[in-house]
């Protein structure tokens, strides 16, 4: 029993970035197998190979670092999470390049940045070019980022004060709280390693529970299990290369967009934010705008047939109204939740509105994004909830300067220091755009599909390549340096700019 004990404690001693390494060489097993049951022996190859290379670099790492008491300020766990999405892409790209020797490093090494970020941005146009394993290792790839996020968010953003927390906190971004007891601080490793104990179960329950509705709607076993892991992770990572056009049926678009909404709210799932003590789902303003968005924005597209589209083909007139409906909510909330994927009726939704490239209602939709600390991107409800209710003090104040606000405590905050700090994120989220997007036409994109690329890297919503321009953007022909900025993008967008930001506080190290 002591011996365990020990090894326990020399488990949490190890590097946080060591930790997540040699968990994701242990996944590379699951491929390897997959790949022996399908007889894929290449790909079977390279992926044990991987996982047996990996867990021994892992083991000597880790012997070589026992009894060695590791030194970190209070953003170390922050600059493991940060390595983690520049760094590890390298090492899993390797079985896939392996298994997939007609392509290069920088192709594999975009995708699995792409997967880890929860992206889904394909470098690969036509999917029958994958290996079912190679689609299985993205989508688990994406599952596995997805679930590195969620825990993340709990265990290392939320004491810090980043990643949306920062809006109802009385704290500053990027401090952990003055007021809280520091005699006795937590081992970082150690309260992460603890909030994977508590959220990983839910997370694979509920990915084995969307993967057995999918099935039992008919789906294949591999696409129902990359479409389950892609909904919870809102990596919009598919076999089929989307759920458009495939034979993906009703039924299975109306279990993925029940699950989707595990990406409006923290509180679908857990009960440890501020707004948890103001009556739950029924009042999280999350998840009533989320809500607001999904009903409202079908609603007008649909409304629009009616009010202004009449320059729409006849033959629309006959289309069945339902399927529109559909696809404009279906697709909506895969684009409000940061997923990407589309309704087959989406088609029919297009021809209703009379919108022949709602590409911009689509990029509206993936930057407001979903849920504080969840697995969706984008500038998150929170911050655009802050600054709405600032608009709206500020236009009562025009019309009764004197007036005093009765919102409570928790809304005075979110009135005020909320309102400036998501004004803050805003303003950088919107310097970020426009520098990825002037880098992007510096190395020769065309201005358009430039800002198309910048969106969906900044927001981890792939999909976008495909269905926001007039025409799908092939990133395999970019240059490779433009490959590398969108990767670096990605990674910002994963992380927030105010997380990147904090990493270049130096008195924070000292902590």
């Amino acid at each position: 029993m002591r011996r365990k004990s020990q090894i326990r404690a020399g488990f949490v001693e190890l590097p946080l970035f060591l930790l997540i390494f040699g968990i994701f060489c242990a996944s590379m097993i699951i491929p390897a197998f997959f790949a022996v049951v399908t007889r894929d022996h290449l790909a079977s190859r390279a992926f044990f190979y991987s996982c047996l290379l990996g867990m021994v670099v892992f083991m000597l790492i880790g012997i070589a670092h026992s009894g060695r008491k590791t030194r970190h300020g209070a953003l170390g766990p922050l600059l493991s999470l940060f390595s983690s999405f520049l760094l590890l892409p390298a090492l899993l790209a390797i079985p896939f390049l392996e298994a997939l020797p007609t392509t290069r490093f920088i192709n594999a090494y975009f995708d699995m940045v792409s997967a880890i970020t929860t992206t889904g941005a394909s470098m690969f146009e036509d999917p029958g070019r994958l290996s079912d394993t190679l689609h299985l290792w993205r989508a688990q790839v994406g599952w596995m980022g997805g679930l590195l996020m969620w825990i993340a968010a709990s265990a290392i953003l939320a004491p810090l004060h980043l990643g949306g927390f920062e809006v109802t906190s009385q704290a500053e971004p990027g401090n952990p709280d003055a007021r809280r007891n520091t005699t006795a601080p937590i081992n970082p490793r150690l309260r992460l390693l603890r909030t994977a104990a508590a959220l990983a179960p839910t997370y694979l329950a509920l990915t084995l529970l969307l993967w057995l509705l999918l099935l039992a709607n008919g789906d294949r076993s591999l696409v129902a299990l990359c479409h389950a892991m892609s909904v919870m992770a809102t990596s919009g990572i598919s076999p089929l290369g989307g759920t458009h056009d495939t034979g993906v049926g009703f039924g299975a678009e109306i279990v993925m967009m029940m699950f989707m909404l595990f990406s409006l709210s923290r509180l679908t799932f857990s009960k440890d934010t501020i707004t948890a003590t103001q009556g739950g789902l029924r009042t999280d303003p999350e998840f009533r705008m989320g809500l607001a968005l999904i009903i409202g924005v079908p609603v007008i597209l649909f409304a629009r047939h009616f009010l202004g589209a009449f320059d729409v083909a006849a033959s629309a007139e006959g289309q069945e109204t339902f399927g529109a409906l559909w696809g404009a909510m279906f697709t909506v909330t895969s684009f409000l939740t940061t997923t990407g994927f589309v309704s087959a009726s989406w088609g029919e939704a297009q021809s209703w509105s009379g919108l022949d490239t709602p590409g911009l209602i689509l990029m509206g939709l993936a930057l407001i994004g979903g849920g504080v600390a969840t697995t969706a991107g984008g500038v998150k409800l929170l911050r655009v909830f802050a600054l709405y209710r600032n608009g709206a003090r500020e236009l009562e104040r025009l019309v009764y300067p004197n007036s005093v606000s009765g919102a409570g405590v928790v809304g005075r905050r979110l009135q005020s220091n909320g309102a400036f700090i998501a004004w803050i994120f805003f303003m950088l989220f919107a310097m970020s755009l426009a520098g990825v997007t002037l880098l992007l036409t510096f190395v020769g994109a065309p201005f358009e599909e430039a800002l198309v690329m910048s969106v969906a890297a900044l927001t981890t919503t792939g999909p976008l390549i495909e269905f926001a321009a007039d025409a799908p953007i092939s990133l395999i022909q970019l240059s490779d340096t433009a490959k590398m900025i969108l990767c670096g993008a990605m990674v910002l967008g994963r992380l927030e700019t105010l997380a990147i930001i904090a990493l270049l506080t130096p008195d924070l190290w000292r902590a």
